[in-house]
């Protein structure tokens, strides 16, 4: 049998090619920033890997550097729901380090991912030390906080045109997932885990979408064209 190592022990320093793409270290001092630096750590996620898990308390502040992650309740007691995808750039987890409470959902590598986490105990240090620290984790509640408002109204749309339209302007949002662009790289089976639809019908949602200009799929990906049409997209069925 392999045994396979804790993520944790494949733990290392970030390359300096990998801090140019934390999108928060720019909003700290020198001196705020040398700390930081010290204690970020990155290890390498296997599809099927959990990050993040119900029940387990937070110790790391988390970031995704490459790959692709869901945010689900899988091992919960209620009916099993995917939240959320989390795409390049991406940090999460902020209000239960702030908390310091225990998550209430798992993340889950969907692919080979590279992750970042600044220690608890950094997070917090950062939090009554920085200003810039503070305003970017601001923001980022703000934004997620539209986020799950978002997800609540993808729930309660009928067909699959709107729902995958609604769930890809989360996954392209500039603030949150700053290192994605116009091209998010993900396949169509990675996209109906997130979204909840057979990849059949994640197909045709997405012809559908093309046929009206707001994405074009390309090799590996799809690049959106109309960023504000899709986060407002209303297919004919929930017209």
């Amino acid at each position: 049998m392999t045994t396979i190592t804790p993520l944790r022990e494949r733990a290392r320093l970030l390359t300096d090619e990998e801090l140019r793409a934390v999108p928060w270290l720019p909003a700290l001092t020198h001196d705020e920033r040398a700390r930081a630096c010290e204690d970020l750590m990155v290890t390498e996620a296997l599809p099927g890997d959990t990050i993040c898990r119900i029940g387990k308390r937070a110790s790391f502040w988390f970031g995704l550097v490459d790959g692709l992650l869901k945010m689900s309740n899988d091992d919960s007691q209620g009916p099993v729901i995917t939240f959320t995808g989390v795409a390049p750039g991406g940090w999460f987890g902020e209000g239960t380090v702030l908390k310091r409470e225990v998550y209430r959902y798992n993340i889950q590598a969907l692919r080979k991912s590279r992750v970042a986490g600044l220690p608890s105990e950094t997070f917090h240090w950062l939090i009554d030390h920085s200003l810039g620290f503070n305003r970017f984790v601001m923001l980022q509640l703000n934004e997620r906080l539209g986020q799950f408002i978002a997800a609540r109204e993808i729930d309660r749309l009928g067909d699959p045109e709107s729902r995958v339209a609604r769930s890809l302007a989360t996954l392209v949002n500039p603030v949150l997932y700053p290192s994605v662009g116009e091209v998010l790289r993900i396949t169509q089976q990675e996209l109906a885990y997130l979204v909840g639809l057979s990849r059949q019908r994640v197909n045709e949602a997405l012809a559908a979408l093309q046929e009206q200009g707001v994405i074009r799929v390309e090799y590996g990906g799809l690049r959106v064209l109309d960023l504000p049409a899709l986060r407002s997209f209303v297919g004919r069925a929930s017209g």
